[in-house]
């Protein structure tokens, strides 16, 4: 009998600490794809990606289902609008009309980090040079406030502002307009 009581705590030790350590990064992508679309006016939604049958016997399938239920509604809380998070989403979306027309023309360019970088200032004037560049450090801000109210609202450790960051890098690079300038993985400029 003892030696069962210690094998179910060690089982739920472990599960204890699964559950601490894991990382919704479906939950976050669902999160990013809505707030890039939200505030920059993104593609239109994608057609929903089909669920994996499982091979498991009946018997164990309700176990699964249960699990994977749990799982999901998880995933489904994740929390993108306390005030902090609601502010930052508004600031982005206000400010992307004044950036587009410098992304349309090639001044600014989207990094492969998810940010946004001068990459000329060709057919700008001294004023615009300065408006354009305030824009993308005030831009480049808010989304890195951004990562990081997430991670806070959602118990993320710190380490995960990352995971956030490659996330909705992803995203932003998704969700480009065509004849945008695009940074790829080697550092290198494209079209979109």
């Amino acid at each position: 009998m003892f030696k069962r009581a210690a094998v179910l705590i060690a089982f739920l030790a472990n599960a204890c600490v699964t559950v601490n350590i894991y990382f919704p990064a479906a939950a976050v992508e669902r999160a990013a794809d809505e707030i890039v679309k939200e505030t920059w006016g993104g593609r239109t939604e994608s057609a929903p990606k089909e669920q994996p049958r499982s091979l498991l016997p009946a018997a164990w399938k309700i176990v699964s289902v249960s699990f994977i239920d749990e799982v999901f509604a998880q995933e489904a809380d994740i929390n993108i609008s306390n005030p902090a998070i609601r502010a930052l989403k508004e600031s982005i979306k206000n400010r992307s009309g004044s950036i587009k027309p410098f992304m349309d023309r090639g001044n600014v360019g989207l990094t492969k980090d998810g940010l946004l970088t001068v990459r000329t200032t060709d057919g700008l004037n001294l004023k615009e040079r300065a408006e354009v560049q305030q824009l993308v450090d005030a831009e480049n801000r808010d989304r890195e406030s951004l990562y990081l109210e997430i991670a806070k609202a959602n118990n993320f450790p710190l380490e995960s502002v990352a995971k956030i960051r490659s996330i909705f890098a992803r995203s932003w690079v998704e969700q480009a307009q065509a004849g945008w300038w695009i940074q790829d993985g080697q550092g290198n400029w494209k079209k979109k």
